[in-house]
């Protein structure tokens, strides 16, 4: 089986987020992973990252799995091994205003775009949420 590119978002299931705190973290994390945010002063404004597998993903209709891991050693410990491996990835931390009684908190991973033969081995274990 040929490689696909896609993105993998790795969610906190040990948080017990309402279905739409979910959609809104996972959100969040699509869209800082395929954001530049570099440029000129202290707030430049974001652009689309314009690099080839950014626009393979976008072309490919922005192929994404939705995973689970139980608990926050274990997406930290999911982040390390992917931003070891050289693959771009977004951590979420939520602010807590709404469900974490203002503690900032890990609540999702973006990892990708990239390759499914360079993400499988890092997440391709984790289940379905």
């Amino acid at each position: 089986m040929s490689a696909k590119i896609k993105m993998v978002l790795v969610v906190r299931n040990d948080l017990n987020m309402r279905k739409g705190k979910v959609g809104a973290q996972t959100g969040h994390a699509v869209q800082e992973a395929i954001l530049d945010r570099s440029g000129p002063g202290p707030n430049p404004i974001p652009k689309l990252k314009t690099d080839e597998l950014t626009r393979q993903w976008l072309n490919a209709n922005y192929p994404k799995s939705v995973v689970r891991v139980d608990s926050e050693a274990e997406l930290l410990e999911i982040y390390d091994q992917a931003s070891k491996a050289g693959l771009n990835t977004h951590l979420v931390q939520d602010l807590g205003t709404t469900e974490f009684h203002g503690q900032l908190t890990y609540t999702v991973l973006a990892v990708g775009p990239d390759w499914s033969d360079r993400i499988d081995p890092i997440t391709g274990h984790l289940k379905l949420l």
